[in-house]
Protein backbone atom coordinates (compact mmCIF):
# COMPACT_ATOMS: atom_id res chain seq x y z
CA UNK A 1 0.00 0.00 0.00
CA UNK A 2 1.16 3.41 -1.06
CA UNK A 3 0.37 6.95 0.93
CA UNK A 4 -0.34 9.35 -1.50
CA UNK A 5 -0.10 13.33 -1.40
CA UNK A 6 -1.23 15.24 -4.34
CA UNK A 7 0.72 19.08 -5.22
CA UNK A 8 -0.14 21.43 -7.51
CA UNK A 9 3.12 22.98 -9.07
CA UNK A 10 3.47 27.29 -8.12
CA UNK A 11 4.87 29.49 -10.30
CA UNK A 12 7.78 30.04 -7.65
CA UNK A 13 8.39 26.94 -7.30
CA UNK A 14 9.86 26.82 -11.21
CA UNK A 15 12.95 28.32 -12.38
CA UNK A 16 14.01 30.34 -15.40
CA UNK A 17 13.04 28.45 -18.05
CA UNK A 18 9.84 27.34 -16.98
CA UNK A 19 10.11 23.80 -15.26
CA UNK A 20 9.98 22.61 -12.13
CA UNK A 21 13.51 23.38 -10.00
CA UNK A 22 15.22 20.90 -8.69
CA UNK A 23 15.06 22.01 -5.07
CA UNK A 24 11.42 22.06 -5.30
CA UNK A 25 11.48 18.32 -5.88
CA UNK A 26 13.18 17.89 -2.30
CA UNK A 27 10.02 20.42 -1.04
CA UNK A 28 7.24 17.95 -2.25
CA UNK A 29 8.82 15.31 -0.83
CA UNK A 30 9.31 16.42 2.46
CA UNK A 31 5.19 17.24 2.50
CA UNK A 32 4.57 14.03 1.02
CA UNK A 33 7.11 12.71 4.57
CA UNK A 34 5.12 14.89 6.81
CA UNK A 35 1.75 13.60 5.36
CA UNK A 36 2.84 10.22 5.75
CA UNK A 37 4.47 10.78 9.25
CA UNK A 38 0.85 12.98 10.38
CA UNK A 39 -1.45 9.55 9.08
CA UNK A 40 1.14 7.36 11.34
CA UNK A 41 -0.01 9.62 14.54
CA UNK A 42 3.48 11.43 14.40
CA UNK A 43 4.55 14.72 14.05
CA UNK A 44 1.03 16.61 15.60
CA UNK A 45 3.21 17.82 18.28
CA UNK A 46 6.43 19.45 17.42
CA UNK A 47 8.08 19.16 21.23
CA UNK A 48 7.56 14.95 20.89
CA UNK A 49 9.40 14.92 17.56
CA UNK A 50 11.13 11.56 16.73
CA UNK A 51 12.03 10.87 13.23
CA UNK A 52 15.00 12.73 11.98
CA UNK A 53 16.17 12.46 8.25
CA UNK A 54 19.29 10.76 7.78
CA UNK A 55 19.50 10.81 3.63
CA UNK A 56 17.82 11.98 0.76
CA UNK A 57 17.67 12.20 -3.13
CA UNK A 58 15.85 12.73 -6.17
CA UNK A 59 16.25 11.39 -9.64
CA UNK A 60 14.56 13.89 -11.93
CA UNK A 61 12.82 11.37 -14.60
CA UNK A 62 10.95 14.15 -17.05
CA UNK A 63 10.56 17.75 -16.96
CA UNK A 64 7.74 18.95 -14.98
CA UNK A 65 5.74 22.62 -15.15
CA UNK A 66 3.89 25.86 -13.21
CA UNK A 67 0.17 24.76 -12.75
CA UNK A 68 1.28 20.46 -13.33
CA UNK A 69 -0.77 18.66 -10.33
CA UNK A 70 1.55 16.01 -9.14
CA UNK A 71 1.06 12.81 -7.05
CA UNK A 72 3.29 11.67 -4.54
CA UNK A 73 2.95 8.00 -3.31
CA UNK A 74 5.20 6.85 -0.64
CA UNK A 75 6.18 4.00 0.53
CA UNK A 76 8.50 1.88 3.12
CA UNK A 77 10.79 0.24 1.04
CA UNK A 78 13.47 -1.06 4.09
CA UNK A 79 12.36 -1.64 7.61
CA UNK A 80 15.37 -1.74 10.40
CA UNK A 81 15.02 -1.84 14.03
CA UNK A 82 15.87 1.88 14.45
CA UNK A 83 15.79 3.48 11.01
CA UNK A 84 13.59 2.71 7.71
CA UNK A 85 13.62 4.22 4.15
CA UNK A 86 10.97 5.65 2.29
CA UNK A 87 10.80 5.60 -1.48
CA UNK A 88 8.61 8.12 -3.07
CA UNK A 89 7.23 8.32 -7.01
CA UNK A 90 5.91 11.77 -7.88
CA UNK A 91 3.93 11.49 -11.03
CA UNK A 92 1.97 13.65 -13.10
CA UNK A 93 -1.93 13.30 -11.78
CA UNK A 94 -3.93 13.34 -15.14
CA UNK A 95 -1.39 11.00 -17.23
CA UNK A 96 0.61 8.63 -14.56
CA UNK A 97 3.66 9.82 -16.49
CA UNK A 98 7.01 9.44 -14.02
CA UNK A 99 8.07 12.84 -13.36
CA UNK A 100 10.49 11.83 -10.67
CA UNK A 101 11.34 9.31 -7.73
CA UNK A 102 13.53 9.77 -4.71
CA UNK A 103 14.49 8.02 -1.11
CA UNK A 104 14.72 9.03 2.08
CA UNK A 105 16.09 7.50 4.94
CA UNK A 106 15.10 8.31 8.91
CA UNK A 107 15.75 7.13 12.32
CA UNK A 108 13.77 7.26 15.05
CA UNK A 109 15.44 9.15 17.33
CA UNK A 110 15.94 10.53 21.02
CA UNK A 111 16.53 14.06 21.34
CA UNK A 112 17.10 14.84 25.16
CA UNK A 113 19.73 11.77 24.67
CA UNK A 114 20.97 12.33 21.29
CA UNK A 115 20.70 8.89 20.27
CA UNK A 116 18.65 6.67 17.72
CA UNK A 117 15.87 4.13 19.92
CA UNK A 118 14.52 1.36 18.43
CA UNK A 119 11.42 1.69 16.17
CA UNK A 120 8.31 1.42 19.24
CA UNK A 121 6.23 -2.01 18.14
CA UNK A 122 3.41 -0.46 17.41
CA UNK A 123 5.04 2.53 14.83
CA UNK A 124 6.91 -0.51 13.05
CA UNK A 125 3.40 -2.42 13.03
CA UNK A 126 2.32 0.37 11.41
CA UNK A 127 5.05 0.86 8.52
CA UNK A 128 4.90 -2.28 7.79
CA UNK A 129 1.78 -1.62 6.14
CA UNK A 130 3.86 0.33 3.63
CA UNK A 131 6.42 -1.97 2.18
CA UNK A 132 6.06 -1.98 -0.72
CA UNK A 133 4.84 -5.84 -2.54
CA UNK A 134 7.94 -6.88 -3.32
CA UNK A 135 9.26 -6.36 0.37
CA UNK A 136 6.13 -8.06 2.00
CA UNK A 137 6.86 -10.83 0.28
CA UNK A 138 10.54 -11.16 1.08
CA UNK A 139 9.58 -10.63 4.60
CA UNK A 140 7.78 -13.86 4.71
Amino acid sequence: MAHETTVKVRFSETDALGHISSISYFIYLEEARTDFFQELGLGADIADWKIILISAQCDFVRQGHFNQRLKIATEVSRLGDSSFMLAHQITDEKTGELIAKGEAGAVYFNFKKQKSERLPAELKEKLEKYLGKDKREHKA
